[in-house]
């Protein structure tokens, strides 16, 4: 009985919980490098090698010694290469359809951008009419002293007549 009570005093061992992604950010950045390096010429050279190497190696050693035998037409690399395919199918369209994503958010910015330019310069235009039409009704220096001298005129007209 004490034994028993010894168990429920200690804490239960914490249970073992499968881990999921912290985040779909992590496995979409994982799917955009997976699919980056599988277009690079490394990938490809890499991938000639090995085939070759695997090819040769079935090929040349004895029949005892080869894990993939060329009788049987290589089983087993064709079952590697059809598993790399199918994998690499699902994660190369993952990472599309992130790239699509961020072109469609891409594409709203740019038109809100677009948009934005077109108002502003709208309003440039009409403020650039409207200083050029209160330019016209501005006086210019030349109307301002034919009336400075138009009024001068008509104040010696009235002294004139003013003084006897």
């Amino acid at each position: 009985m004490a034994e028993r009570d010894d168990r429920f005093s200690r804490p239960k061992a914490a249970r073992r919980r499968i881990r999921l992604p912290e985040s779909k950010d992590r496995f979409g950045r994982f799917t955009e490098s997976f699919a980056r390096a599988m277009g690079t010429p490394a990938f490809l050279v890499g991938m000639t090698v090995f085939c070759g190497f695997w090819l040769t190696y079935n090929s040349i050693v004895p029949a005892e010694a080869q894990f993939d035998p060329q009788s049987q037409g290589f089983p087993l690399l064709t079952l590697v290469l059809s598993l790399q395919a199918s994998y690499a199918a699902p994660l190369l369209l993952l990472a599309q359809n992130r790239q699509d994503d961020r072109d469609r958010v891409q594409i709203e910015q740019d038109r809100l951008r677009a948009e934005r330019n077109l108002n502003d310069t709208e309003y440039l235009a009409r403020e650039v009419v409207a200083l050029r039409m209160a330019m016209r009704d501005m006086a210019t220096r030349e109307f301002i002293r034919a009336e400075l001298k138009s009024f001068v005129e008509d104040l010696d007209e009235r002294r004139d007549r003013d003084q006897p």
